[in-house]
């Protein structure tokens, strides 16, 4: 089966062609610029230098979230409108998860992480168990120095991975010295084809009612719910999580 993945979740925008467990090809970008613009014309590339019509394709794959939610939609879009037009299937895959995978070979714990503004990050936990990627703490939002503390009580080495680590470097390592491992900076970029890898194996879902996962609601969808629930208590212009407004 062959199998084209998308991410457009973060900074970089990458796209993947994996033929059963073979990587076809890849381009992936570091510029976080016109991903809208650029996403189709990447795919019509990647898809012509490895010889595939698009009717070949089996299923879609696409990171959904969490990270920029103008990229989560970009990537999802397209990748729903992919999966419609040519009657395939489409599986989602967790941004944070693709990033963990980088760690395949630390024997401690992973936390990929992206700045999710005002000293908060969105982040999860994550380990290898006999060569297989296991979640240990779920996709969240969450203030930096309170993960750093969390993740302290753990007593363990903790590999950080993530374009952002600049910003964060000297929180983990106050809170945590020796146990904060950080990636090297060949590690810190998603990979498209270990994202197609990752979600041939994911439940297929329906396109749709295939969504995103932002973690938390953009500060206008939250302030209109709140509003709706005569709640006044978001008008800080703080971005609130979905279970506040359950």
């Amino acid at each position: 089966m062959k199998i084209l993945a998308i991410d457009t979740s973060n900074m970089a925008m990458g796209v993947a062609l994996v033929e059963e467990d073979i990587v076809k090809g890849e381009i992936v970008t570091n510029i976080k610029k016109d991903h809208s613009a650029r996403l189709m014309p990447a795919i019509q590339s990647l898809l012509k230098d490895c010889g595939v019509s698009p009717h070949e394709l089996g299923l879609i794959v696409v990171a959904r979230g969490p990270g920029s939610y103008t990229g989560v939609r970009i990537g999802t879009t397209i990748a729903k409108t992919l999966a419609w037009a040519l009657k395939i299937p489409i599986a989602g895959v967790s941004s944070l998860e693709v990033l963990a995978a980088n760690g395949r070979y630390f024997s401690g714990v992973i936390s990929p992480f992206f700045d999710a503004r005002r000293g908060q990050i969105y982040t999860g936990l994550y380990r290898f168990n006999g060569g297989q990627l296991e979640c240990i703490e779920n996709d969240q939002i969450v203030l930096a120095d309170e993960w750093a503390r969390k993740l302290q009580e753990r007593q363990e080495k903790v590999l950080f991975i993530g374009s952002d680590i600049a910003l964060y470097k000297e929180t983990f390592q106050q809170q945590l010295g020796d146990f904060a491992q950080f990636a090297p900076p060949s590690l810190l970029l998603p990979r498209p084809g270990e994202l197609a890898l990752i979600g041939k194996n994911k439940e297929k879902e329906d396109v749709h009612t295939f969504v995103p996962n932002y973690v938390r609601l953009a500060e206008a969808e939250a302030k209109w719910l709140a509003k709706q629930k005569g709640e006044n208590k978001y008008g800080d212009g703080n971005s609130i999580s979905l279970n506040d407004l359950k």
